[in-house]
């Protein structure tokens, strides 16, 4: 029953996420206003609401003018409500660190959405997810000492400066300051090395996609991919796999 509540509560909290996603590029109130059909404009009843289940029974559509809707809002509850039982059940973390990586994970869910849909990294789930990798760090970090925190500071502080260098050099083209933000905070949720494995992952992947797109011909030489969710797909990576990428370096070299 607790699993089935913290699920539930994942979906919930979900499709709040959605509302974030959809609201914070637009600069619209996040709190007021009812949520509507993408397509007719019309308010959506308390019935068409319900995260995940309203989706399922109304087929995908919306019950007015029949338009299927986006699938983000159900695979965002959905992942949400997995997310939430994966961090409280399989990785059982103290109530601190459970909190900051839900934190975490909510913050990363909407910037991945934001930037991808409309090449916004919204500055409010920045502070978010610092707070909660703040929060990590006082988790893991024992006793909280000035010295067990910098190298993380300095993750942070040197992987944005190296990301407002290509924002200078590159006057904007290259990539956004919402990237120099968000790899602040990339930064002091990795440290160091985590931050660099991260950011090799993501030009790899990002200069992958970018081949493909330009030689399927979605994309010209002069189009703009949007680098934060590969960035966040290199913060995943570095979390899963950097002690084993570091055993095999120092073993290497």
């Amino acid at each position: 029953m607790v699993l089935l509540f913290i699920f539930l509560l994942g979906l919930v909290i979900g499709s709040f996420l959605n509302v974030l996603i959809d609201r914070l590029p637009a600069g619209d109130n996040v709190l007021v206003g009812r949520s509507h059909c993408d397509f007719c404009k019309k308010s959506l009843r308390w019935y068409e609401l319900i995260p995940l289940f309203s989706f399922i029974i109304q087929g995908g559509k919306c019950l007015r003018c029949h338009k299927k809707l986006s699938l983000q809002y159900p695979l965002i509850e959905l992942l949400t409500g997995l997310g939430f039982v994966f961090f409280y059940h399989v990785l059982d973390y103290p109530v601190l660190t459970l909190f900051a990586y839900l934190l975490i994970f909510s913050s990363l869910l909407v910037i991945f959405m934001a930037d991808l849909k409309y090449q916004i990294i919204p500055d409010s789930m920045i502070i978010v997810g610092c707070i909660g990798a703040v929060l990590r760090l006082m988790s893991l970090v024992r006793p909280i000492s000035p010295m067990g925190i910098l190298p993380y500071l300095l993750s942070a502080v040197g992987g944005a400066s190296f990301f407002l260098f290509l924002w200078i050099l590159t006057k904007g083209r290259g990539m956004g300051l919402g990237d120099v933000k968000l790899v602040f905070f990339l930064g002091l949720l990795l440290g160091f090395p985590g931050i660099i494995v991260a950011l090799y992952a993501a030009f790899l992947t990002g200069a992958a996609v970018g081949v493909i797109l330009i030689l399927s011909g979605k994309k010209s030489l002069k189009g703009q991919v949007p680098f934060g969710p590969f960035l966040i797909i290199g913060t995943v990576f570095a979390l899963q796999w950097m002690i084993p990428i570091m055993g095999v370096w120092t073993r290497l070299f």
